[in-house]
């Protein structure tokens, strides 16, 4: 298995990440929740998507969920026309 790819929150944009993915990387999200630092890990096993953060782990079954997810949770860079 590959190293996790490490990243600030807005670092990547939706489809930057989710090629990632799909490419089989593992990412560590550093994000701030409730004025905490803290991570969530992003993963594909070919089949779902995982979000999984300290308190719940999200699984998604179509990319177009997990988009909706990364871009909601503000993991990726809002402004993905750059």
């Amino acid at each position: 298995m590959s190293t996790p790819l490490r990243l600030d929150a807005g670092e990547l944009t939706a489809e930057e990440i989710l090629d990632e993915l799909s490419a089989g990387r593992r990412l560590v999200v550093s994000v701030e929740l409730l004025g905490s630092p803290t991570e969530v890990t992003l993963r594909y096993d070919g089949e779902t998507y995982y979000c999984d953060t300290p308190t719940q782990l999200h699984k998604h079954e179509a990319e177009a969920e997990m988009r909706t997810c990364i871009e909601e949770m503000g993991y990726a860079d809002s402004d993905e026309s750059a």
